[in-house]
């Protein structure tokens, strides 16, 4: 009796590991092994009455988290976010759906965080975001159809390059940790994208992943902005190809349609606008319209914007598209109901929720969560908490209608102090937060500039420069307007692209001339023309210094206290 009860229990084992093995190696390209298992293994998720014609199901999405693990962001005059006050929504938006929702993140889940996060290299926000798969996610069956938690890269994932996300996804300890795992083991989710290859037209991830909702199989196709080359390191991805987001989704859509599934849902990290009208623009809305009939829902990112409409494709279908915001400060809530006899999505509404900390779920964070920030915070608060100086205004990267900024201004004149260059660039998207009036630490220091790009200095002539501010435009494309010292200029708005430099003049207000050299000092990532802008790989004798964050702590530490900085007007727009 005992020896077959040992034997009994043996069996399902193996059934157990073989099913396991069979999801992580066979599940994205194997027809045979979805379909066993949404017939043998989908009662575990949902039991439903075979006289019920449909399935009702939830996305719960956050875009843009940044590593927002701490309290501090406000909306309104009102506290909201922070890990464990988004986890306490999140988990209360799923009591209706147990075992029927999907938590996504559509990108730039890390890269350009506060310090609590990125001082640990952002492992604690992927810890965080661990916490809330089910049992079926784990580190080694990443791809398993019954996990609940998607992710896709945003543009920055590669921040610190190839080799470190790739480490952020498989596990193993930094170079100067460990930090709060040890081993830090990893995500234990599915990270796909449709549109990143290497040379050899290899994805580099897995391009959709297929969820099983009852009986019913849903894909969902992941995305990542095609210019993302621009907005990183260049050298950090050499080898990564970012094809056109339409043009990959509807090629595995295809696939995906060979397999019978109908209910398709695309993540993509790349946004735009809404206006009152829910009409979109951006370049969000032009993919949509590309996007093929069987995509029923849309979550985006990367703008930071609100959005949450119903939009059409070229072909007449309705598409429900949303995008929450960044940080934790909201999330995308979205129902929708599928047809069990034709598969397909024939409901979805979706809502975007503000995670205010001072009422509702906000008032019962989720302990386990505040627990894992705790220990992050406690790690970091001695490096953070020292202080460096005292300003007497709120110095912010608010740019008035020329372009320029008051933060601005003081990174970029600190930069060229600290290199002792005659003109100084800066990106205004490496400025990520603001400093308000008062004292001011490492940590608010560093939530400003988290990048740690190191300075550097090159030659360049004059009209390389004039090529350069030339270059804060692009067609169909927001101006990057750079922050500078040294110099001033006036530019025209009315005319083209390429054209709009008029006038430059250094410091001493003398015309800066075509055929002279200047000493030019930026970031690292712009160095390596970053941002789009090309012309400055072109720059020679370059010396490399610290990092732009230590060129800013160095430069405050000697400007005498309260420290006041404005905007100068050293950009003129006609």
């Amino acid at each position: 009796m005992i020896n077959d009860l040992m034997i009994f229990i043996k069996s399902l084992l193996f059934v157990f590991v073989a099913f396991n093995v069979l999801s992580y190696n066979n599940l994205y390209d194997d027809l045979i092994n979805r379909e066993m298992a949404s017939k043998d293994v989908s009662w575990k998720l949902n039991k439903y009455n075979e006289t019920i014609k449909t399935i009702r199901g939830k996305i719960l999405a956050i875009n843009d988290f940044h590593g927002q693990l701490t309290k501090g962001k406000m909306v309104g005059g009102r506290p909201v976010g922070g890990a464990a006050v988004l986890t306490s929504y999140l988990k209360e938006a799923e009591k209706e759906f147990r075992n029927s929702t999907f938590y996504i993140e559509v990108g730039d889940l890390i890269g350009g965080s506060p310090p609590e996060s990125a001082l640990l290299q952002d492992e604690p926000t992927i810890m965080f975001f661990n916490m809330l798969g089910n049992n079926w996610c784990s580190y080694r069956f990443k791809y398993n159809q019954f996990c609940n938690v998607i992710g896709i890269p945003g543009n920055h994932e590669f921040d610190e390059g190839i080799s470190e996300l790739l480490r952020i996804i498989d596990g193993g300890n930094h170079k100067n940790g460990p930090f709060l795992e040890d081993p830090y083991k990893g995500i234990k989710f599915a990270l796909i994208s449709s549109n990143i290859v290497y040379e050899n037209k290899k994805s580099f991830l897995k391009p959709y992943i297929i969820k099983i909702l009852g009986d019913i199989q849903i894909g969902f196709i992941g995305a990542t902005l095609k210019e993302t080359p621009t907005m990183v390191t260049p050298s950090y991805i050499e080898g990564l190809h970012f094809l056109d987001e339409a043009e990959s989704i509807n090629k595995y859509i295809n696939e995906l349609k060979n397999y019978g599934i109908k209910s398709i849902v695309v993540i993509i990290h790349q946004g735009g606008n809404q206006n009152d009208k829910g009409e979109l623009s951006g370049p969000i809305s032009d993919i949509i319209k590309s996007l093929d009939n069987e995509v029923d829902i849309v979550l985006s990112a990367h703008s930071h914007t609100y959005i949450n409409s119903i939009v059409k494709n070229n072909k007449g279908k309705e598409l429900l598209v949303t995008q929450a915001f960044s940080s934790g400060t909201a999330y995308s809530d979205i129902d929708f109901v599928i047809d069990k006899d034709s598969g397909d999505i024939v409901e979805k509404k979706g809502k975007i929720v503000t995670t205010y900390a001072d009422e509702g779920p906000g008032l019962k964070p989720d302990k386990e969560v505040e627990v894992l920030v705790k220990e992050a915070a406690d790690k970091v608060n001695p490096i953070i908490n020292r202080e460096i100086t005292v300003i007497k205004n709120d110095i912010t990267r608010t740019q008035n209608e020329a372009g320029e900024s008051a933060l601005g201004d003081l990174i970029a004149d600190a930069q060229r102090w600290q290199m002792k260059a005659d003109f100084a660039f800066m990106n205004p998207g490496g400025i990520r937060e603001d400093l308000k009036a008062g004292k001011v630490t490492y940590g608010n220091l560093y939530s400003v500039q988290p990048f740690g790009n190191h300075l550097v200095k090159m030659k360049l002539s004059g009209k390389q420069i004039k090529v350069l501010l030339n270059q804060q435009w692009r067609e169909d494309d927001y101006p990057r307007m750079l922050q500078i010292s040294g110099l001033s200029y006036i530019w025209d708005s009315n005319k083209n692209i390429n054209e709009r430099i008029v006038d430059i003049f250094d410091s001493n207000n003398v015309p800066v001339g075509d055929n002279e050299v200047y000493s030019v000092v930026v970031n690292s990532f712009l160095a390596d023309g970053g941002d789009g802008f090309t012309v400055l790989k072109e720059g020679i004798n370059r010396e490399v210094g610290p990092t732009d964050l230590d060129a800013l702590i160095n430069y405050l530490q000697e400007l005498p206290v309260p420290v006041h900085y404005s905007i100068e007007g050293r950009i003129k727009k006609i």
